[in-house]
């Protein structure tokens, strides 16, 4: 393994450099977005940072702002490093978390398991679709795998109170990004609490370590939160108030079996089987008391995160990590004495690859690429021919400005989408529909509605294309658009006949498509268009 941190730069940045796919709003949204508003002074920031208590927190997004602030600097943010920079980052940041996994493999299994862990890591589609990504959830995987791997998992070796300091460190990291990540650790160091009962001056010394380190993150949070926001700003309290209101089912409500039935599996993938075996072998009376502990951290996580209503798998992307050493437990274990395979675990071997890979493929390069290229298509239209745009589509369903990069759009009257502002005035989220909901439960009513009869040619701003993020409307549905020059939407829409007589009676016409693999949504098929007002073709 002595190649692993090689190995693993060159899969994940090369991953990251590759993929031209859309996963997930956040990616862009709640990191590359914000970063770009706060070096270049435009860009797009949704409720979560414009609250009159925002629940976010400036340090994740800050990881992408010195590389902004260099091109800026060296005048080069007009190029594709201003893509590449930021992919490159999140790739190195995600390569830690395959690092990271050997040495945790090694002190909860042993070497022997090592290289199982690794491959199970490296060939994940969940990772290949997520890890590389500037997503919040991926660099608390990494830092959750960094954190676990200095726990003292056996206190009786030398060391374990500077390890467990490491670890506390990298723990307070990853709750710095996910607050929520915090629900791993009270398990950790409640389990290593119990285990060091007894031994008062060791038990001192981590409660001091905890309470010291814990003490100066959240500080340094609060301290650079209230810089940024320009008050005194709580985002890890107001994140979990927030998440703990009914403001969080808007986004979606789940069973409390998801995670068994759809979040693992999902994960896991193709690992599956033998995470399940490994969760069995783990389970016995005989296995090691490092797996047993990080089995009953699975088990303890899961059972936590399914007691909220709104659930999403990449919420457990933490864990995946964990279930590779349970793969590779099993995986390992199906060897004969001799350590030759048995014929149907050679089978299975083959098969593991054999799908992996191409999935990978995929995710990365097929699958949403339509929301990506169309972005890349816009940033280098004329601005003579696109003097205002407009997205006709489900709200944050591509990358904005930190993509575009167009500061002749930076007004949101030029440059708009359809909002999607979850209930935070109290409303009854089980009735309450947003900008989105309205506009696709009947588009050509909405486009009569708010739209005017006639196209102005010299496509001035909307004066109110969009619900104010976190700010409280004084009349109810308070749109106003302008039809604008350029207009963005799935071809799905155009399946509705009076949509698509409108536009082309107001003079509009196709400039531009791509097509794209399967979505399960059916707002979103058909691939994406652009259409263009007839003067300028």
């Amino acid at each position: 393994m002595r190649n692993l941190v090689l190995v693993a730069l060159l899969v994940r940045i090369g991953i990251a450099l590759a993929t031209r796919t859309f996963f997930q709003p956040d990616e862009y949204y709640q990191s590359l977005e914000v970063a770009h508003h706060l070096v270049f002074g435009y860009g797009q920031l949704t409720w979560e940072w414009l609250a009159p208590k925002p629940i976010r927190s400036i340090v994740y997004p800050a990881l992408n702002v010195p590389i902004y602030w260099l091109l800026k600097a060296l005048n080069l943010d007009g190029t594709d490093a201003l893509i590449w920079g930021p992919k490159v980052l999140h790739g190195a940041l995600a390569a830690c978390t395959d690092i990271w996994l050997a040495e945790l493999t090694r002190r909860v299994l042993g070497e022997r398991y090592v290289k199982a862990a690794v491959l199970f890591s490296l060939t994940s589609i969940f990772h290949g679709m997520s890890l590389s990504r500037s997503m919040s959830n991926s660099a608390e995987t990494s830092l959750t795998v960094i954190a676990l791997s200095y726990f003292p998992w056996n206190i009786k070796l030398s060391g374990w109170r500077n390890d467990t300091r490491k670890a506390l460190l990298f723990a307070a990291l990853a709750c710095t990004i996910r607050p929520t990540n915090a629900v791993l650790w009270v398990y950790m160091f409640a389990w290593l609490l119990w285990t060091l009962r007894g031994r008062f001056d060791d038990v001192l010394s981590v409660v001091y370590s905890a309470t010291v380190i814990g003490a100066l993150t959240l500080l340094a949070v609060i301290g650079l939160d209230s810089v940024y926001y320009g008050q005194l700003t709580l985002t890890p309290v107001n994140f979990l108030l927030t998440n703990a209101s009914s403001v969080s089912l808007f986004y979606g409500r789940s069973p409390w079996h998801y995670y068994l039935s759809q979040g693992i599996p999902i994960l896991t993938t193709t690992a599956l089987p033998w995470v399940l075996h490994g969760a069995y072998l783990a389970a016995r009376p005989t296995a090691p008391s490092s797996l047993k502990v990080m089995f009953g951290l699975l088990a303890w996580t899961v059972s936590i995160y399914s007691l909220a209503g709104h659930k999403e798998w990449r919420f457990l992307h933490p864990l995946l990590p964990l279930m590779h050493i349970l793969a590779a437990k099993s995986f390992v274990d199906s060897s004969d004495a001799k350590g030759k395979s048995l014929p149907w675990s050679r089978l299975l071997r083959r098969l593991f690859i054999a799908l992996s890979v191409p999935a990978i493929v995929y995710v990365t390069l097929f699958h949403g690429a339509a929301q990506i290229a169309v972005i890349h298509y816009l940033r280098h239209v004329a601005p003579s021919a696109s003097r205002s745009i407009g997205f006709l589509m489900p709200c944050h369903s591509t990358p904005w400005q930190s993509y575009l990069h167009r500061s002749d759009l930076a007004d949101d009257g030029v440059l708009w989408a359809l909002g999607c502002e979850p209930p935070l005035q109290g409303e009854d989220v089980t009735q309450y529909k947003d900008q989105t909901d309205i506009f696709y439960e009947d588009a050509p009513e909405y486009l009569r509605t708010y739209f005017p009869e006639r196209v102005d040619a010299a496509f001035p701003p909307s004066p109110f294309p969009r619900s104010k993020p976190g700010l409280q409307a004084t009349v109810a549905r308070p749109w106003r658009h302008e039809w604008p020059e350029v207009l963005v939407f799935f071809a799905a829409l155009l399946d509705q006949t009076d949509v698509k007589n409108l536009l082309l009676d107001l003079g509009y016409a196709e400039v531009w498509r791509v097509e794209h693999g399967w979505e399960g949504d059916g707002r979103r098929r058909g691939g994406i268009r652009v259409w263009s007002y007839r003067y300028h073709i």
